[in-house]
């Protein structure tokens, strides 16, 4: 009997220690938000619907700061908003870049990126651009949300 307590301790000695040992940042969907997350919220970004980024959005009073216009207080005045911004447009293609730096900080994680961007206008004409992209992200019940972001480009 001595040797099985002894065993089946060792055994949630070792089970307790590889889960304090894991790189949370290693991880995707269930651990921190990664490069992976970011191309996947642009690439819903790309199909010009923001209904397809709404579930990575926290919804209520958080501040947006976008290319155009400058300010928005909450994802539905962000999802409306924008509305406007892309409806000149017919496709785009964003691409994050391999500068992508995430910091985790406890319930929050935040991250910077340059984003590569080929919006296709409605007349056919290319915007080809490369702009900034800060973001913050707060663990939610079941899932990492956007509380904050900011997207700027340099003035060229």
């Amino acid at each position: 009997m001595k040797r099985f307590l002894f065993t089946l301790s060792v055994y949630i000695v070792g089970l307790t220690a590889q889960g304090f040992c894991q790189n949370p940042a290693k991880k995707t969907s269930g651990g921190v938000p990664d490069k992976a997350l970011m191309q996947k919220i642009w690439d819903g970004w790309a199909t010009l619907d923001p209904a397809n980024v709404a579930q990575f959005y926290a919804k209520g009073p958080h501040v947006f700061f976008d290319i155009a216009p400058l300010k928005y207080n909450s994802w539905d005045e962000y999802q409306q908003g924008v509305k406007n911004v892309i409806a000149g447009y017919k496709s785009a293609t964003f691409t994050v870049n391999d500068d992508a730096q995430l910091h985790p900080a406890g319930p929050m994680v935040w991250a910077t990126a340059t984003v590569k961007s080929d919006m296709i206008e409605k007349s056919g004409k290319h915007d080809l651009s490369t702009f900034r992209w800060t973001v913050l992200w707060q663990k939610g019940s079941s899932m990492w949300l956007i509380v904050h972001e900011h997207i700027s480009e340099p003035l060229q």
